[in-house]
């Protein structure tokens, strides 16, 4: 006779096999149809697709991959000094510098760090000094702000022959490691042995086709912009070093620099960042994503005012506010879309409190943008701004400090300030600067790699 309790235990064990077959049958289904194994090697990926089939998927090479590739012969035999953060990585994420010393073939005798620092741990608006570094026991020279003869002395007391300058930029004038890169080719044109500038060539992450925005005025070149590009460039670094060079290195050197530009492979002009297969590293605590890179382009604008741009928060340049804004801001822009005026766009009505910056420990009042595809975040940010502007009038104001307009220096005029205090529409001001991209588009196309 069959005893009960073997007979339930045998019940319990058959329903436990064939839930675990069951389970594991349709693991393995979803695993053939929603796969997604991502395996980074130094070249490509390998993804697995929808059907199961995997199939090989090319990064694109940034510069520093391609001058790998050639075991590092145009730096062998030479005294070499590199000019980067952070970014400067691989696709698997070592440091260029780590990878390069350790190759035996490459002589680092300096790292030379911008704002930020060469590792990345300093702020907005800060450097992390000399220092020695620890993994690799070069010295770290803090260039942050550093122009003319305090460079030229640094490149000479280095004896450097070439300086490599790796560095990822965010696609907006106002970002400061061009403008290091750009007194880094004044200092060198202007040297009696000029090292070469090799500038390892990256993806502009917001895409290489688009341009916007105004062009600098000389009056208001700041260290946030130095010579008359548009605001929203549509250039890599590569390209805006040939540009630098070709068009305004030689009016304060007297001569351009020696220049080599390392190519990117498989990059191209349409390309949002996340379509290069590449990891995003922050190139500063404040752009912690490739959506904050695409928002800062527009809502960096807000450091020329007395409202929060986010810096403080998780979502500095995508959440923006101040004390006396109230919801009322939300609905104004709600109607900007429903009107046609912005498009591509969301808001949401937010409260934060910044814990460090302007509105630090105050709670705020904004809205969270959300960008979508085919946005355009200039035009956004110039519609918020008019609106704080107009319904708090009592609250708004200019940034304004030493016999200077801020916004000024990032939009690179005044006419954009101007036409907003007059009432202008988000139209008129978008017209203000179209006569601007005709000349800078002419000059900008013989820069080009790619």
């Amino acid at each position: 006779m069959v005893n009960p309790m073997h007979a339930a235990l045998g019940w319990i064990v058959s329903l436990a096999l064939a839930s675990t077959a069951s389970a594991t049958a349709l693991v393995e289904h979803r695993r053939k149809k929603r796969r997604r194994k991502w395996q980074v090697g130094p070249l490509h990926l390998e993804m697995g697709t929808q059907d199961g089939i995997v199939k090989e998927e090319k990064l694109v090479q940034t510069g520093l991959q391609v001058l790998e590739e050639k075991r590092w012969k145009p730096l062998t035999g030479k005294r070499v000094g590199w000019i980067t953060n952070h970014t400067g990585v691989f696709a698997d994420l070592k440091h260029g510098v780590d990878v390069a010393q350790a190759s035996g073939r490459v002589n680092i005798v300096a790292v030379f760090g911008p704002e930020h620092g060469f590792r990345g741990a300093a702020q907005a608006g800060a450097a992390e000094g000399f220092l020695r570094d620890a993994r690799t026991g070069i010295p770290v020279y803090d260039i942050y702000q550093k122009s003319g003869k305090l460079l030229r002395d640094l490149f000479l007391q280095t004896d450097v022959q070439v300086l490599v300058i790796d560095l990822q930029d965010v696609g907006s004038r106002f970002y400061t490691y061009i403008w290091t890169m750009y007194d880094c080719l004044v200092a060198a044109a202007g040297m009696k042995r000029s090292p070469t500038i090799m500038v390892l060539d990256r993806p502009n992450p917001i895409n290489g086709d688009v341009v916007q925005g105004p062009l600098l005025m000389s009056q208001h070149a700041t260290f946030v912009g130095r010579k008359p590009i548009s605001l929203r460039h549509g250039m890599t670094i590569g390209e805006l070093a040939r540009l630098f060079n070709g068009e305004f290195v030689a009016e304060e050197a007297g001569r351009g620099a020696l220049l080599d530009v390392v190519q990117m492979k498989g990059w191209e002009r349409s390309m949002e960042f996340e379509a290069t297969g590449l990891s995003w590293v922050p190139p500063s605590p404040n752009i912690p994503s490739v959506d904050a890179a695409r928002a800062y382009v527009g809502f960096c604008l807000l450091e020329g005012t007395n409202c929060s741009e986010g810096r403080g928060t998780t979502l500095p340049f995508q959440m923006v506010g101040a004390p006396w804004i109230d919801g009322g801001l939300t609905v104004a822009l709600r109607g900007e879309i429903s009107r046609g005026v912005l498009h591509s766009v969301r808001f949401r009505e937010s409260y934060f409190v910044p814990t460090f910056s302007k509105c630090a420990g105050s709670l705020c009042c904004g809205v969270q943008v959300y960008l979508e595809e085919n946005s355009d975040p200039l035009r956004v940010a110039l519609a918020t701004i008019i609106a704080m502007k107009e319904m708090y009038p009592a609250g708004f104001q200019w940034q304004y400090t030493e016999a200077y307009y801020w916004f000024d220096c990032l939009t690179g005029n005044s006419r954009i300030r101007e036409a907003i205090d007059s009432g202008a529409s988000v139209d008129e001001l978008v017209a203000l600067w179209q006569d601007d991209l005709v000349w800078f588009n002419a000059m900008r196309a013989k820069y080009l790699l790619y």
